[in-house]
């Protein structure tokens, strides 16, 4: 996955519709992956007004979607 495919394929097709469809307080969660902190997404999600969560570098302990992924497993 690239930053390019990442904008085209998940946030153009996906994300984009879907915040369309939320409230205004509508908040994007990602992780630190490569593909989602390229340039080319920043750019993006800035001139389609989305808001992104701030998460801390690497920590699986303080990154709540890895406890959601946990229940789910269980």
């Amino acid at each position: 996955m690239t930053g390019h495919i990442y904008r085209d394929v998940i946030l153009e097709q996906h994300v984009r519709l879907f915040r369309g469809a939320m409230s205004a307080e509508f908040l994007f969660m990602d992780d630190n992956a490569r593909p989602h902190r390229a340039n080319i997404v920043d750019e993006y999600l800035q001139s389609e007004d989305i808001t992104r969560m701030d998460w801390p570098a690497y920590s699986p302990d303080l990154n709540p979607i890895e406890h959601v992924w946990d229940m789910l497993g269980r």
